[in-house]
């Protein structure tokens, strides 16, 4: 029976062994976020809506355009006894109808309008898969990789909803204030 220290090979074969361990760790967490880090055909399915506050920190400068628009107003502009017509919600704020879209001024202020996710859909997985990047600068896999996890824009032709007047017809008759 052998009492006392373990023997230096001992101790150096196991720090070999952990060592060896923790490179295999490693060298297949690196080969599991290469494959991740595929562009995406689509976005993930079941994003929710995050609201213009969360896009404009990462996209200051497309926000800056955007807040001088007619969309970013297009909440603002409905007169107060149509804040809460659903006729008017569908083309005056984001995701009106949808379960984390437009519900009212009070409870879901960033949505109200015409915000980023109209056309681009909802970007819960988006900033999730973004964030997870932290600071440092994305290579051109991992940009084309976050930018495949929400679309450039919408697949339908989501213009053509609210703009009906492309389409031929009148914007519905309201009472001006």
């Amino acid at each position: 029976m052998y009492r006392g220290s373990i023997p230096f090979r001992v101790k150096s074969w196991v720090v070999l062994a952990g060592a060896l361990v923790v490179a295999a760790v490693l060298l297949m967490s690196s080969h599991e976020r290469s494959i991740a880090q595929q562009p995406l055909t689509q976005p993930p399915a079941g994003q929710t809506y995050v609201g213009y506050r969360v896009c404009a920190p990462c996209h200051f400068d497309q926000y800056q355009i955007w807040r001088t628009t007619p969309h970013a107003k297009a909440f603002a502009i409905l007169p107060a006894k149509y804040q809460a017509d659903a006729s008017c919600l569908k083309c005056h704020s984001t995701g009106f109808g949808q379960p984390t879209g437009f519900k009212s001024l009070k409870e879901t202020p960033d949505v109200a309008g015409n915000t980023c996710e109209n056309c681009h859909g909802p970007g819960s997985e988006h900033v999730k898969i973004a964030k997870s990047f932290g600071q440092k600068k994305l290579t051109k896999q991992e940009d084309a990789y976050v930018r495949s996890t929400i679309y450039k824009i919408l697949p339908k032709n989501v213009c053509v909803e609210c703009h009906l007047s492309v389409a031929h017809k009148q914007h519905p008759k309201y009472d001006k204030p």
